[in-house]
């Protein structure tokens, strides 16, 4: 008997091993996906941030940063797929949606997530001089606000960080050169 029960212990252990990988593959895909939105952000100039948001394992919106392109403050990611995930369901209210964000949320971008009803948030890289959803401040799990939402981060972390770093070390690089010259 107690050798069925440890084929059954090993069994299930090894089915939750599949279950997390497989789940986790699910949003690494999507965290790719945003990561292809922040690399055309780079592109443009802009802060590289890209987001994705999700219905029922289908991307219906992408955005990445436009602030500098459009003259906009509001430009960045999340907005920019939040606007584009309304349009095409036809309401701002985002309920059943998902976003993967390459870099944790500012205050602006964590209260449009709360305002759309968004459920859950899957994020890269946390902010600690800006972010507001786990690092400077919470508001998307404030239980004052009259929604919240599931938060985790640290989806393809290593990734997310590497792009921004990479893009704000070859800015100071090229403000150093054309101070030199």
């Amino acid at each position: 008997m107690r050798h069925a029960r440890d084929l059954i212990q090993k069994y299930l252990e090894y089915c939750i091993k599949l279950l997390y990988t497989f789940l986790m593959y699910e949003h690494n895909d999507y965290m790719r996906e945003a990561l292809s939105e922040a690399k055309i952000a780079g592109q443009l100039g802009e802060i590289p941030i890209g987001a994705v948001i999700v219905k029922n394992g289908e991307i219906i919106a992408r955005g990445h940063n436009t602030t500098e392109t459009s003259k906009d403050p509001t430009g960045h990611a999340e907005i920019n797929a939040i606007r584009q995930a309304a349009e095409r369901l036809g309401g701002w209210r985002l309920i059943g949606c998902s976003m993967y964000v390459t870099c944790e949320p500012c205050t602006m971008c964590a209260g449009a997530l709360v305002w759309s009803r968004m459920e859950k948030l899957y994020i890269g890289a946390m902010d600690p001089k800006a972010g507001a959803c786990g690092s400077l401040f919470n508001i998307v799990e404030d239980g004052r606000l009259n929604h919240n939402m599931e938060v985790e981060s640290g989806i393809m972390e290593e990734e997310c960080s590497a792009i921004i770093r990479d893009f704000f070390t070859k800015l100071r690089t090229k403000k150093k050169n054309e101070s030199e010259d």
